[in-house]
């Protein structure tokens, strides 16, 4: 604007000074291309400020896009950090985790080692249900139809009581007693069904390995001492019945004579502690 000013004063002036005094020609033709110069010039110098206008709005425009972006790249940089952050922590409590599992795996396999002493004695030491169990045979332990322990049972019962009482782990341990039975029904006789008899059954030989062993209890003079029972901690022992309903092989309804004879069982089951609540499958 002041350029134009400056133009039209010089204009005015050079007009002012035509009129005031004489020129020639040649002098009016010089003024005149000076005055069309003035004016190219200008015209130039509006151009560019336009120009210079449009990139300077262009520019800005960029800066702005790249604020934006680098706005947004600053965003998913935070992110993607706290994403790794994240992972890496979960990482590591699955290392850990890991790590506690092996250690309960390892423990679990070392126990099921110590229980094997008991295959020698026809025992079957499995897992059931995602539990360790120590299985005893009914037959060995009882006559049909009755809860009485054979002698022959209260020898097996002493052996296994003597493994357990012998190892600190074993001993320190909570077990289950479980009575099972075959399909067969049961009624008529003092236990009413099936659930009774299993349960009977389960508890007189829960009271055999809680009662105190021979050496603790000694035999009434002149008499030879009998197996009296298994010293175990009564505090961590409990009994269950369960009838037919959990058999080990068959079904409840369709039963072999030899399903049959494998249902009709004790079983002394290993209660995990709550950290080794895991799936004991890994250790068959």
């Amino acid at each position: 604007m002041a350029r134009k000013r400056f133009v039209w004063a010089l204009l005015m002036a050079g007009s002012l000074g035509l009129l005031g005094c004489g020129h020639s020609d040649e002098e009016m033709a010089a003024k005149q291309r000076e005055i069309d110069k003035l004016g190219a010039d200008l015209t130039a110098a509006k151009h560019q400020i336009d120009q210079d206008n449009k990139k300077m709005s262009e520019a800005q425009n960029e800066i702005e896009k790249m604020r934006e972006e680098l706005k947004k790249a600053g965003v998913g940089l935070e992110q993607a950090g706290a994403d790794r952050a994240r992972l890496q922590q979960a990482l590591a409590e699955y290392k850990q985790r890991a790590d506690q599992l092996a250690v309960i795996e390892a423990r679990f396999r070392e126990l099921r080692a110590k229980l094997e002493k008991l295959t020698s004695f026809g025992l079957r030491v499995a897992v059931r249900n995602n539990r360790m169990v120590i299985q005893l045979p009914g037959d060995i332990l009882f006559e049909s139809g009755k809860d009485e322990l054979k002698p022959g049972g209260k020898e097996v019962l002493g052996q296994v009581a003597d493994v357990i009482r012998g190892d600190k782990d074993l001993s320190s341990r909570m077990f289950q007693v479980a009575g099972h039975t075959d399909n067969v029904k049961y009624g008529g006789g003092p236990f009413h069904d099936n659930w009774g008899l299993s349960l009977a059954r389960s508890r007189q030989v829960l009271l055999f390995l809680v009662s105190p062993t021979a050496a603790n209890k000694p035999a009434a003079p002149g008499k030879k001492a009998d197996v009296t029972g298994g010293g175990l901690d009564p505090k961590k022992w409990a009994a269950s019945g369960y009838g037919d309903t959990d058999p080990a092989a068959g079904t409840v309804e369709n039963q072999t004579k030899e399903e049959q004879n494998k249902n009709r069982r004790v079983e002394l089951v290993v209660q995990p502690n709550v950290e080794e609540m895991l799936s004991l499958e890994k250790i068959k």
